[in-house]
Order: C-alpha cells, then structure tokens, then sequence
C-alpha cells in the first residue's frame, strides 16, 4: 500500500538575492521576470581519482557557481547593477533564498557581476539578464580539518 505524502508548496514570490555589503543591489520578486532565479553548479563536488584497485576521494573545498536572474528593465533597481558594474564588477558575498520554505538558502562568496544583457528593446521584453558568479562552500569538513 502506498502512502500519501504531502508534495509541498512552491512560493513564486519567496524567490530573492540579498547583497548584504550593498543592500541596494538585493532583489526581491517584484523586480523580477517570470523565470526568477537560477543557480546552476560549475563543477564536480569532488573527485574519484582511479589507483591501481581502485579510487582516491579527493572532495573539492569549494565549487564555482553561475546564479542568473531576469531583472526588469522597467525598475530602476537593474540600472542600479549596471552602475555597479561600471564602478567595480565585485560584490561581496550574496544569499539566494529559494522558492520554497523547505529548502535551504544559499551563500556565495566572492561574487562578481559576470555578465549583462541589457536585452532587446522592442517594447515586448522587459528582462534584463543578469549572471552573477560565485563560490559555493562545499564540504565544508575539509575547512575543520585544516
């Protein structure tokens, strides 16, 4: 017998990026297009090196990482970003909060405006796209046993 189990709620306006060393820069879901935010993982959490009969474990201390967010062009809040990146493209540690309560925030160190798109101006599409790059902490009992 299968049991029910409750599948949970997604929270389209829970989605956020918080800067907290230029809080200016934080994006709440108003500022946002339709897609949100994405976080995508630039590497292999660790690495399984092949011995004669086997493997080494070699777990990455940290992994690289690409959050991309569609800012609105309409807000003044994406000029706010590209002056940020005209003055200097760092900024600092960022936290991106998810789209549901039961997953974990996530913070990213050493963050850089990688890269805009200001998008096209045809009065049809007000996304302004955003990438963002950072370092995700990861195994994090490496950095304990140092």
């Amino acid at each position: 017998m299968t049991t029910f189990v409750p599948q949970g709620t997604l929270n389209r306006l829970r989605c956020s990026i918080v800067v907290p060393q230029t809080p200016y820069l934080s994006i709440t879901a108003p500022y946002m297009g339709k897609s949100f935010a994405k976080i995508a993982f630039g590497g292999p959490f660790g690495e399984l090196i092949p011995t004669a009969t086997g493997g080494v474990t070699s777990p990455e201390p940290y992994v690289m990482s690409t959050i991309s967010v569609g800012l609105l062009r309409t807000q003044a809040l994406s000029a706010a970003w590209l002056s940020q990146a005209q003055l200097l493209c760092d900024i600092g540690s960022i936290v991106v909060y998810p789209d549901s309560a039961n997953f974990p925030a996530m913070t990213f160190q050493n963050a850089i405006i990688n890269d805009i798109d200001p998008g096209a101006y045809d009065g049809t599409d007000p996304v302004f796209k955003l990438t963002i790059k950072g370092i995700f902490i990861a195994n994090s009992e490496l950095w304990a046993a140092s």
